[in-house]
């Protein structure tokens, strides 16, 4: 597997960004440039011919563009009715909501102060030079999207600025925890910790109250990490850790390591306990199958089976597996869902459930990121069992909301997928999983924001009335009178 894809390959590409259907939500899966997308199934084209005829109907009926409708909260019912049509009822949308604006609009006021905490937000510094990225984007501008060329190769899609706009100006989103990754050669680095660090003070001074908090990344075996750790609890004071046990998330890394190894994690437990900063968030999961074919030795850093031992000999220690393990990434789960419906076994992600409950861990997180965008936009029914089975196995309270936006655009689509989602009662009965029920009901009210603010010590009631106050709140509201619309894109490749 290569790091980066081909000019063959990237000929069998289009941008996200230039699909004529400004759809509310993917009807595709979105790669980053690391990975071959996979093409839309058919199911995926159904939806996207569904919401476009939806949306030519509606935007007719209301004397609209269909780009200004489905930009819209009708133009989001929309497309949940098209999912719906084509998967099963698995959405809470009626046709009201798109056939009437001001229904849509009704409903999205009244969940609009719900207290939305995304722990895995991203963007990439303003000097960000990855030439090969680069060299991609610019392949790009000369076979499929002109406009790159008159704008610049400065991957202004991916920055700060367009960040806060599709994060805390298009979405619900309240408070975000700003992440990285790391790699084997620094310069890769979307975000160093100072980086990191900087963008939570900034947006936090704008914002006059606690809109960001910052990971600072950890990476053991790297030559000086401890160190690093040492001047960031000194200098930065992270609200919490990220770390990837496959080293390197896009190549074949020098510097895995295990949760459990007693002679390279378990000093950097002892560092930290005693700072007090005592959040571990870790990389688990989102492994293409190529690649656990190609490096099955890799693979074994990536699972989840040393959790267990970790969590259970630092109990003082919150160990949160983001991800939640979901092993299947960039590739359509076809054969997940399959596999689920056959046995409730979701590759990995059962494996830690099942270690949580064995174990009796109180000190281990499940969070969503990207694993939940990837099987709700395929497979929803998936979605559903997916959370489904953690609320079951890991409890309601330790489960974490999370996004991996802005890689996917605005969060808020994501958002509304879990607001929607029910878990079928024929899957309620075969597995025991419980009903999540309404969008601001106790189950998702506790996914969303809740258990987050309990595991970083906020208090959401408080933050919510300074949010309700503050400068980037007011930007937001200025942003809707003004009648910008929500980009509705995605930040990528998908098949052509």
């Amino acid at each position: 597997m290569g790091r980066f894809l081909s000019d063959q390959e990237l000929a069998r590409t289009v941008g996200a960004e230039t699909r004529e259907l400004r759809s509310p939500l993917p009807t595709a899966i979105v790669s980053n440039g690391e990975y071959n997308p996979p093409p839309q199934s058919p199911q995926q084209k159904q939806v996207e011919a569904e919401i476009a005829a939806l949306g030519d109907r509606y935007a007719k009926r209301l004397g609209l563009t269909r780009r200004r409708f489905l930009a819209g909260s009708a133009g989001m019912a929309a497309a949940f009715l098209a999912m719906n049509k084509v998967y099963g009822p698995l959405f809470s949308v009626s046709e009201a909501e798109a056939a009437e604006p001001e229904a849509a609009d009704a409903r999205a006021g009244g969940l609009r102060d719900q207290f939305v905490f995304d722990v895995q937000l991203h963007f990439i510094r303003d000097d960000f030079d990855w030439e090969p990225l680069a060299q991609i984007m610019s392949f790009a501008g000369e076979h499929w999207y002109p406009a790159w060329k008159k704008k610049g190769m400065d991957l202004r899609r991916f920055k700060f600025e367009n960040f806060l706009t599709e994060v805390f100006m298009d979405s619900d989103t309240k408070v975000g925890l700003i992440s990285s990754a790391p790699f084997d050669e620094q310069s890769m680095v979307p975000l160093t910790n100072d980086e990191m660090a900087e963008a939570r003070a900034v947006i936090n001074s704008v914002a006059g109250s606690r809109r960001a908090l910052s990971h600072a990344v950890f990476t053991p075996g790297k030559p000086g990490w401890m160190d690093e750790v040492d001047r960031a609890i000194a200098t930065l004071k992270p609200d919490s850790w990220k770390g990837y046990t496959i080293g390197d998330p896009f190549g074949m890394s020098k510097f895995p390591w295990r949760l459990d190894d007693e002679n390279v994690t378990y000093p950097f437990y002892e560092k930290i306990a005693k700072a007090g900063i005592t959040t571990v968030c870790i990389h688990k999961g989102l492994m293409p199958t190529e690649l656990v074919e190609k490096a099955p030795q890799l693979a074994t850093f990536g699972k989840v089976d040393d959790v267990a031992k970790a969590a259970k000999d630092w109990p003082d220690i919150d160990f949160v597996i983001y991800h939640s393990g979901y092993r299947m990434a960039i590739e359509l789960p076809d054969a997940l869902l399959a596999e689920f419906h056959k046995t409730g076994y979701i590759e990995w992600t059962t494996d830690l459930v099942e270690a949580v409950e064995k174990n009796e861990l109180r000190n281990v997180y499940a969070e969503l990121g990207t694993s939940f965008a990837n099987c709700c936009i395929t497979h929803p029914r998936l979605a559903a069992g997916f959370v489904g089975q953690l609320v079951k196995g890991m409890g309601a309270d330790r489960v974490l909301w999370g996004t991996d936006c802005v890689w996917w655009g605005s969060p808020q689509w994501q958002i509304e997928a879990l607001r929607r989602l029910e878990v079928p009662e024929d899957l309620q009965k075969r597995f025991g999983f419980a009903a999540l029920g309404p969008a601001d009901g106790a189950v998702k009210s506790k996914i969303f924001g809740l258990n987050a603010a309990k595991l970083y010590g906020l208090d959401p009631a408080a933050l919510q009335k300074s949010v309700r106050a503050d400068q980037l709140e007011r930007m937001r509201a200025r942003h809707r009178a003004e009648g910008r619309l929500r980009s509705n894109l995605a930040y990528g490749y998908i098949a052509r």
